[in-house]
């Protein structure tokens, strides 16, 4: 469900959401649908923003998918 934009925030496109997250525009929309990312904020008819404090705390909370085995550097 939207909230209410506070002019004093910095919010966010789909396309700068995307673009910061390295996925698609789609990614995102199936994202909150899922419910799984942070609530988006209507600014206006047919206008869907992030506030920037979200994404970055989105962010935060995100584990890398990716391992890496250094053992190999360490025996020389």
């Amino acid at each position: 469900m939207a909230t209410p934009a506070n002019p004093n925030t910095l919010y966010l496109s789909v396309d700068q959401v995307a673009e910061r997250l390295g996925v698609s525009t789609d990614s995102i929309w199936r994202w909150k649908r899922a419910g799984a990312f942070p609530l988006a904020v209507k600014v206006g008819p047919g206008c869907t923003r992030w506030r920037l404090s979200d994404i970055e705390a989105y962010e935060s909370n995100l584990q890398a998918c990716f391992t890496f085995d250094a053992s190999h550097l360490l025996a020389a």
